[in-house]
């Protein structure tokens, strides 16, 4: 990646594009918050006002079983304690209950690129964002030369196509990109450096990325329990192989021929950007249109098939989007087999792309309304399907720091593809990873007032805040298109972040705490906070972030750790937390994670970055 991604000195010159002041006149917070039109959904519910916050402040039972009610802690807040299957902490789940609906607030006003790829780099806590170079035009001059020549042209492209975007203070660090990125891949490595394959162009044989592709964008990357990276796909492209190391080249030995990638290909695909998990017993889930399978990396065979997902298609260009459900850990962890599932959501019909992109006039067909939950470590696995609020394709899948999931930016008819979909779908909606099952799986949350559609994206933050930007449906940077090119950058604070719980938020003391661990070993994470602490209501998980394109999130990954140990008043307020690391890469493949400790369903102030290791 050094090669490819060069950073430019800063040098705040005379701006060259109209309303533009030069980078440092984009390091802005972006005030306040900000309410949009608050619009009702389809379930007939009304999400609240962004100012709202809780009348009471209640702890909900999201276990199976019924427990006791007990009163009181340095909160006086009332609490109920139940028994839970893959509970919290040493087995219960206790969660803050919240009439609190989010809030959105406009971070920064001009990005300078449309970030159609996104990830949240370790340690640095910068956000690494890309547009594509075809285009030759952004919202941002680059400082200075040289500028990048057009490969097969005499012409140079004086203009940024990447920036690092400080999370929190907002700043921009433009950064000179030399390959086209436009739909390509990425992870993170062991050390944290992003892996990025595929492109476009002169971006589609870089590694960053595979030597044999021509038009090998929209592929799947996915890192496996020893470290590796294995591609999925691409157009035109059926097959897969192993990034090879740097400074190594794949030959055409080293391609495999999927035929999984054949049978699932539709006329207008529909199989691209394929959902592609590690499981848990080191096989690979592949979801595809609208089959899936596992994979065993090693001997390069299918070892089982699942049930067709019913309902239309869920890769691009039909786009749902996806997410591996929390893994959830025990105290000295010692099953065979861990519990994994796949979260699918949304979509399109098999026809939509061709319905909105190659009829005339467009029709735009209504999207997906359903989401489908299934145990990849089950071989007698089945699709469990439930009804969203309202259709939704295009969207992203962040999964919360708790371990629910927010469905996020969108469209509700139409398809990916440049002016293929209509009707956005402005509310971001909460997934409740469990319940009691009273009540229901999904809350609407306040709305946003900019559409995010085509080549939306978004991270999650240490602070446990929502990064959302992109969208762009046009081939270019057009301002007087139905949905103009998005440079704004916005952050979501869900439910959670209700300042009437903000009691509950505790500090990592990151100082006095484990941040590198082997696996298996016991670690310690040191906490401080505002009053006495239940054990029972603590919560640790892991978090690997993921490389975020086209509605994918690329080894996006929470892992929920068990707490071995509690030892309360090591100092006032102040408390240690013994945890055992995962006992291997299947479970968490090797680098860095934000660990984020949650009580009574809180994140803390600020996540730590943990590198774990073999």
């Amino acid at each position: 990646m050094k090669d490819h991604f060069l950073y430019p000195k800063r040098h705040v010159g005379k701006a060259e594009l109209a309303g533009y002041k030069g980078p440092d006149s984009l390091a802005v917070d972006g005030g306040g918050f900000y309410s949009g039109p608050l619009i009702a959904d389809d379930d007939g519910s009304t999400a609240s006002g962004n100012a709202g916050g809780t009348t009471e402040v209640t702890v909900e039972n999201l276990g199976k079983a019924d427990g006791d009610n007990t009163n009181g802690n340095a909160n006086s807040v009332e609490s109920t304690k139940v028994a839970a299957k893959n509970g919290i902490g040493n087995g219960n789940i206790v969660e803050a209950k919240t009439t609190f609906k989010g809030s959105w607030e406009l971070f920064v006003e001009n990005a300078g690129v449309s970030a159609m790829h996104l990830i949240l780099l370790p340690n640095i806590n910068q956000a690494l964002m890309f547009d594509a170079t075809v285009w030759k035009i952004s919202k941002m001059k680059l400082p200075g030369p040289p500028c990048r020549h057009v490969e097969g042209t005499n012409e140079e492209d004086c203009y940024v196509h990447s920036i690092l975007m400080d999370v929190e203070t907002g700043k921009i660090r433009p950064l000179r990109l030399n390959y086209d990125t436009w739909c390509s891949s990425g992870a993170l490595d062991i050390n944290g450096r992003l892996v990025s394959t595929g492109g476009y162009n002169n971006g589609s044989d870089t590694v960053r990325i595979l030597d044999l592709c021509d038009t090998c964008g929209y592929a799947t990357q996915v890192t496996l329990g020893d470290g590796r990276f294995m591609v999925f796909g691409g157009r035109d492209f059926p097959t897969y192989e192993f990034v090879p190391p740097q400074g190594q080249k794949n030959t055409l030995k080293d391609v495999v021929d999927f035929n999984f990638l054949v049978e699932t290909h539709d006329p207008v695909e529909n199989n691209l950007y394929p959902f592609v998990y590690l499981s848990t017993d080191g096989n690979v889930f592949i979801f595809a249109n609208n089959r899936s399978v596992l994979l065993n990396p090693n001997s390069h065979k299918i070892i089982h098939e699942f049930p067709m997902l019913p309902n239309g298609a869920r890769n691009y260009p039909a786009s749902g989007s996806a997410c591996l459900l929390p893994i959830m850990l025990k105290p000295n962890e010692n099953r065979k087999v861990i519990p994994a599932e796949v979260l699918i959501c949304g979509g399109a019909s098999h026809d939509a792309y061709a319905k909105a992109d190659l009829q005339r006039p467009k029709v735009f067909l209504p999207g997906n309304t359903d989401c489908a939950r299934l145990d990849i470590t089950k071989r007698n696995g089945k699709w469990k399907i439930i009804n969203m609020p309202s259709a939704r394709l295009l969207e992203d899948m962040v999964v919360l720091p708790t371990g629910d999931v927010l469905l996020v930016n969108g469209a509700k008819t139409g398809s990916a593809g440049w002016d293929d979909a209509r009707e956005p779908n402005l509310n971001p909606v909460l997934y409740k990873f469990q319940t009691d099952g009273t009540g229901s799986k999904f809350i609407v949350l306040n709305p946003s007032n900019i559409p995010r559609m085509y080549h939306s994206s978004f991270a999650l933050l240490p602070d446990a805040k929502i990064l959302i930007a992109g969208s762009n449906t046009n081939p270019g940077y057009l301002d007087d298109a139905l949905f103009p090119t998005e440079v704004r950058v916005e952050k979501f604070s869900p439910h959670y972040l209700d300042p009437n719980l903000a009691m509950f938020r505790q500090y990592i003391i990151a100082d006095k705490s484990n941040n590198q661990v082997k696996y298996g070993k016991k670690f310690t994470v040191q906490i401080r906070g505002n009053g006495e602490i239940d054990q029972q209501k603590l919560q640790v998980t892991i978090y690997s972030p993921p490389f975020v394109t086209h509605g994918i999130s690329m080894n996006q990954r929470l892992i929920q750790l068990g707490i071995v140990e509690f030892n309360k008043n090591v100092t006032p307020n102040t408390n240690n937390i013994i945890l055992q690391a995962p006992m291997n890469g299947n479970i968490a493949p090797p680098g860095y994670y934000m660990l984020f400790i949650n009580y009574n369903g809180v994140p803390c102030r600020q996540s730590m970055w943990v590198q774990f290791l073999p």
